[in-house]
C-alpha cells in the first residue's frame, strides 16, 4: 500500500471537503498529461489508480511484433522475446499492457503533473466552498469583521469571505474588526477567483431568521411569523401568529423577562422592536400595527387596500410616531395604505365618520358584522414588547 499517498488524499479530503473520488480522477489526469508531456501521446496508454492500495499505475497497450528489428515505435511495439517475460502464453500480433516507470520523466513533465493536481483541487476547494454557501442562501450566518473598505465591509465567514455592501450596512451601526456579527446571506456568486458572497444587516429576513433561531415555538411550526416591516437601526414591527389556542405567540416571541427579543435587539445593536397579533380581520391587523397608540375606529377598505383611522386627540403623535415611521411601518406590517385623523379632525372629514356609511349596502351587510369591534374605543393590544415607548420619542 502507498501509505504516503493515502495520508495525503485523506488529509485533502478532511482539510478542503474534496470527494476522494475527485482526488483520485486528479491523480490519474495529472500522470496522463505527465505521459503526453514525456511520449508526446498518450493513444495507447492508461494510467489508474487503485482505490484500495492507493497504488497508482501507468501502461501502454502494445503489440507484439517478432524481433527487435521489427520495432518501429517503443511506445507502440515490443519484441517477443521481451513480451514473453511479461506473459509467458503471448503470440505476435497479440496485445499487451506494458509497466511505464514514470518516476523516469523528466522534472518537466513532473512540474505538470504538479500543477494539474494542484489546479484540480483548487477549481475542486471553490466548488466545495460555492456548493456550501450556496445551500446557506436566504439563511443567515455568524461572520467577524475582517476589513473595512470606505463603506463596504468584509466579514470572514469562516471557509470564505462575505461582502458586506455599503447598502447593506445599517445606519449608524459602528462596526470595528473582531466584531462578531450575523448576516443574511443574499446572494452567492461563481467567479473565477472563488464564490463572492453578498450578506446583509439590513434586509428585515435577518430580523426573522434570528426569531426562528432564537424562539422554540417557531422552529416547531406552532408560531408562524406573518409579516415583518423593518427600517434598519432604527425600528422593527412583526406580527406574529398561533396555530395553538394555548399558546400566546407574542408572548413566546418575546420571552420569559422578555430574555429572547432581548437578545436579538442585542445582536441588532439596540434597534426597536414591535411584536403585535396577526389577526385577519383588517381592522383589527391594524389596529394592532399602530400600537402603542390607542384607536376609536378604523375604517379599512380590503378591495382598495385603503384604510382611514381614528385616534384621540392626545394620541395623534404617537399614532404617527416620530417623521411617521409608527404609521410607515403600520402600513408595510399591513400592506393598506393609512391615513390617521384625530377626533377633532374626523369630525370634519368624510370617510372618517360612521354616518357616512350608513347608506352603504357594504356597510350595512358586513361592515357592522366584521368591524363592529373598531367602532369603539379600542382596549391596548394583549401584549407586545416596544423596547423604549414612543411616547418617549416625540
Amino acid at each position: 500500500m502507498n501509505t504516503e499517498l493515502k495520508d495525503a488524499i485523506e488529509a485533502l479530503e478532511k482539510e478542503k471537503n474534496i470527494m476522494r473520488e475527485t482526488l483520485f480522477e486528479a491523480i490519474e489526469n495529472a500522470l496522463l498529461t505527465a505521459c503526453k508531456n514525456n511520449f508526446g501521446k498518450v493513444d495507447n496508454i492508461k494510467v489508474w489508480v487503485d482505490r484500495d492500495t492507493f497504488e497508482y499505475f501507468c501502461v501502454a497497450e502494445k503489440e507484439v511484433v517478432e524481433t527487435k528489428d521489427d520495432v518501429e515505435d517503443d511506445l507502440l511495439q515490443i519484441p517477443l522475446e521481451e513480451a514473453v517475460k511479461i506473459k509467458p502464453a503471448i503470440q505476435v500480433g497479440d496485445k499487451i499492457d506494458v509497466k511505464i516507470n514514470s518516476q523516469s520523466f523528466g522534472r518537466i513533465a513532473t512540474q505538470i503533473a504538479k500543477n494539474v493536481i494542484l489546479q484540480r483541487i483548487r477549481e475542486e476547494e471553490r466548488s466545495a466552498i460555492y456548493d456550501y454557501y450556496f445551500s446557506k442562501q436566504k439563511s443567515i450566518v455568524t461572520g467577524i469583521v475582517q476589513r473595512i473598505n470606505g463603506g463596504s465591509i468584509s466579514v470572514n465567514l469562516g471557509r470564505a469571505e462575505g461582502l458586506l455592501n455599503e447598502k447593506e450596512t445599517v445606519p449608524g451601526e459602528n462596526l470595528k474588526p473582531q466584531d462578531r456579527i450575523k448576516v443574511y446571506v443574499i446572494d452567492v456568486r461563481k467567479t473565477q477567483r472563488g464564490p463572492r458572497i453578498l450578506v446583509s444587516r439590513t434586509h428585515p429576513e435577518l430580523v426573522k431568521k434570528l426569531f426562528e433561531q432564537e424562539v422554540t415555538e417557531i422552529q416547531e411550526g406552532v408560531v408562524e411569523i406573518k409579516s415583518i416591516a423593518r427600517e434598519p437601526g432604527s425600528r422593527t414591527k412583526i406580527a406574529v401568529y398561533s396555530n395553538d389556542p394555548r399558546v400566546d405567540a407574542v408572548g413566546a416571541c418575546v420571552g420569559v423577562n422578555g430574555i429572547r427579543v432581548n437578545n436579538i435587539v442585542e445582536e441588532l445593536r439596540g434597534e426597536k422592536i414591535d411584536i403585535i397579533n396577526w389577526d385577519e380581520n383588517p381592522g383589527n391587523l391594524i389596529q394592532n400595527a399602530l400600537s402603542p397608540a390607542k384607536i376609536v375606529a378604523v375604517f379599512a377598505d380590503p378591495e382598495e387596500k385603503t384604510a382611514k383611522v381614528v385616534v384621540p386627540d392626545y394620541q395623534l403623535s404617537l399614532a404617527i410616531g416620530r417623521e411617521g415611521q409608527n404609521a410607515r411601518l403600520a402600513a408595510k406590517l399591513t400592506g393598506y395604505k393609512i391615513d390617521i385623523k384625530s377626533e377633532t379632525q374626523a369630525k370634519d372629514a368624510p370617510g372618517f365618520r360612521y354616518e357616512d356609511y350608513e347608506d352603504d349596502e357594504y356597510y350595512e351587510e358586513d361592515y357592522d358584522e366584521e368591524y363592529a369591534d373598531n367602532a369603539e374605543y379600542a382596549e391596548e393590544p394583549e401584549s407586545e414588547y416596544e423596547g423604549e415607548s414612543e411616547e418617549t420619542d416625540e
